[in-house]
């Protein structure tokens, strides 16, 4: 509407920027003649301040306007066009699952709707609106291990089966009539390893703590609770460690993993709060992790519940303390099964110093911070002595080609993660490094060979370690490493799952967006919901979320030729708000006049700085200078000022600069004495100049 009085390229984003008499700024794609972005000047209205000229910089990603000031508007690198929070979903999202047949993510959110979207581009496929009937919230969900059906599960205890290419509804297990409200909502599912063809199992944990089966047969139009598993925790509580199960010999006539087990069922105020599965050759378990911070272990092979850990005091009920300080927040099997323990351990997670090649030149504004692992560990060191007293590894490391015996890792609400043997030995306590410390953790996902373990808290961090190295016997903790931490959300995130083909992680938070990530660097590629499509490549272009300001930090072991090296520090820090009421434009309007100048033989420049802490002696060098004050400050002119007689402030500042200037005027009229002491002023002035100037040349170039 304005014309036009200005236009410059951005080459590198094929993109035109024209500036209109309006001060308007309008982004224009070169390819598709197409708008992507108009701005406005905000200094003054439309009349005022004309913008004169217009320069891109295309080295900084800079535009640069000038009036009568000069405006820099940086290049802001976003995957969205607006800055508000990215969103999938309009609610918080509850379940997030990913199909690793179909390359297709799964999200649940608390209103109720179902969303399937394709990996690799970001588009949504199929939704399914209220799956279980109006105002039922999907609290969990699962996919079969051949990926073409999953389970969902509500808080009012129903489950549905579902097929996965179209979203069709398959079976259902139907609300009971004498249940309470919530109490049999369903927390976790599993699918497990059918015995017959066409037969669905699936293990579902309930609000209650009650862990049960649910099977759907093809021929049944619902699905049905055939086995339920007994409550063993008051018998671990009050008595044993290890339980013995009695199984019952009728025959049920049915193929389930799991035989009927005998146990009197007393009231007990402990429930469970997370579970895993562990089906594989030679193993049927089920581990739980309750509210108290109890780990149990039961295992149908040999018929025995077991006690793996109980806090201290964790029954004990006292009004100052938080109840959840106890609380298992996950809980995972790590196994890698005889075809991974094969392989190379570093398949999945490339060594930083490749990553680091393989990523090309960075911006300094995307690279990640480094921190030294040893500072970690040491924080660490403490927790770990008290919970391991006395724990020694096994001399005689057993052949990697055997396969090892599953591991237990839990997520704590202290923010702690253990690892532990199913015979209840801890073998690692690690508190994760992020950027605040001791923060619940929410979740934990592996790949399928147990190289890489992946963490997330109530803060919305990520935390990646590998874990490869320490899965082989005899354990060494050392062997355990995180490798970087970044902030994917600014809540909490209740899922991370890691993609090893892609090596992309996917995390999705109560803020209800679902976002995706480069595992080897914390690079945000972009969220399910975007107008744009996925660009999945490693970029130069460090992009955040515009509710996340902070950067990945990547955790380095020190390198062994760097210990012996002398560590330098800098103590030479500029400090801006000194500096400003040190220079002479302040002084200019300070209300009480400045005391009488008075030269110190023994005067600093940096007086006001910190000593330097390591070398307290002159560097050597070939000048013969004053050794005294260093071949730097020993080579800088020294000026003498003789103590003032007549003039009683500094020259040039304030009202007596004035005033000289005025005198000088009128001295030509007065005659040698007025020109004697005009004389003998110009001489202090070059005496004294020098030095203000000199002190005044340092401080500019310091780094903040």
């Amino acid at each position: 509407m304005f014309s036009i009085t200005e236009i410059v390229s951005n080459e590198k984003e094929q993109h035109v920027i024209s500036l209109s008499s309006a001060k308007v700024f309008r982004v224009w794609d070169i390819q598709t003649l197409s708008v992507l972005q108009v701005f406005h000047d905000s200094q003054g209205g439309p009349g005022d301040m004309q913008i004169y000229s217009m320069v891109y910089d295309a080295n900084h990603g800079m535009l640069i306007t000038g009036s009568s000031v000069i405006d820099m508007y940086p290049l802001t690198r976003m995957v969205q066009d607006t800055k508000q929070v990215p969103h999938s979903h309009e609610r918080e999202i509850n379940v997030m699952l990913y199909n690793k047949y179909f390359h297709q993510v799964l999200t649940i959110c608390s209103e109720s709707v179902i969303k399937v979207w394709e990996l690799e581009t970001g588009l949504q496929i199929y939704q399914i609106l209220d799956p279980h009937g109006f105002n039922v919230e999907l609290t969990c969900a699962a996919i079969d291990e051949s990926g073409f059906i999953f389970v969902t599960g509500a808080y009012n205890g129903t489950a549905k089966i579902w097929d996965f290419g179209s979203g069709q509804e398959m079976k259902m297990l139907p609300e009971g009539k004498d249940w309470a409200e919530e109490e049999h909502g369903l927390l976790r599912l599993f699918f497990l390893k059918a015995q017959v063809k066409n037969q669905h199992l699936v293990l579902a944990l309930e609000r209650n703590g009650t862990i049960k089966m649910i099977q759907g047969k093809e021929d049944d139009l619902f699905l049905v609770v055939i086995w339920e598993l007994p409550d063993a925790i008051p018998y671990l509580q009050y008595g044993s460690h290890i339980v013995h199960l009695k199984v019952s010999t009728k025959d049920r006539g049915m193929a389930i993993p799991f035989p009927d087990v005998e146990l009197i069922n007393p009231a007990v105020d402990v429930e469970v709060n997370c579970i895993d599965l562990f089906q594989t050759e030679g193993y049927n378990l089920i581990a739980c992790g309750t509210i108290n911070g109890m780990i149990i272990l039961w295992n149908f092979v040999t018929a025995t519940v077991k006690e793996i850990y109980r806090p201290e005091d964790c029954f004990s009920t006292d009004p100052e303390l938080d109840p959840k300080r106890f609380r298992i927040n996950d809980i995972m099997f790590l196994f890698r099964p005889p075809d991974c323990v094969r392989r190379s351990s570093q398949d999945s997670i490339c060594s930083s110093t490749q990553c680091d090649s393989s990523k090309g030149p960075q911006s300094s504004k995307g690279s990640k911070q480094s921190i030294h692992d040893t500072e970690v560990k040491g924080e660490q060191a403490d927790t770990v002595g008290e919970q391991q007293p006395g724990s020694k590894k096994q001399p005689t490391p057993t052949s990697s080609a055997e396969t090892q015996p599953p591991i237990l890792v839990t997520a704590h609400e202290d923010g702690h993660l253990r690892l532990w043997t199913l015979e209840g030995k801890l073998l690692k306590d690690i508190l994760p490094f992020t950027k605040h410390s001791a923060i619940s953790l929410s979740s934990l996902y592996t790949d399928s060979c147990c190289r890489t373990l992946l963490a997330a808290n109530v803060e919305g961090h990520v935390i990646l370690c590998s874990i490869s190295a320490f899965l082989d016997p005899p354990h060494d903790e050392k062997k355990f490493k995180q490798l970087l931490s970044w902030r994917a959300h600014s809540l909490e995130v209740i899922q991370v799952i890691y993609v090893e083909d892609k090596q992309l992680v996917l995390t999705a938070s109560i803020d209800g967006s679902v976002r995706l990530w480069h595992s080897t660097s914390g690079h945000y590629c972009g969220y399910f919901g975007q107008r744009r499509m996925f660009d999945l490549t490693q970029s130069s272009d460090f992009i955040l979320p515009c509710d996340v300001n902070e950067y990945p930090v990547e955790i380095k072991e020190e390198s062994k030729f760097t210990e012996k090296q002398q560590k330098y520090e800098y103590p030479l820090i500029f400090d801006r708000e000194r500096w400003k009421k040190m220079s002479s434009l302040s002084l200019l309007f300070k209300r009480a006049p400045p005391k009488p100048f008075e030269v110190q033989h023994d005067f600093k420049f940096f007086k006001s700085l910190s000593s330097p802490k390591i070398r307290r002696y002159a560097l050597e060098g070939f000048m013969t200078e004053n050794r005294e004050a260093g071949i730097v400050f020993g080579s800088l002119p020294i000026y003498r000022v003789p103590s003032p007689t007549s003039l009683r402030y500094l020259p040039l500042i304030g009202s007596e600069a004035q005033r000289d200037s005025i005198e000088g005027v009128h001295g030509k009229k007065k005659g040698a004495h007025v020109q004697h002491d005009k004389s003998r002023r110009k001489s202090l002035k070059r005496n004294l100049v020098p030095q203000i100037n000199l002190a005044s040349s340092f401080f500019p170039t310091m780094p903040k």
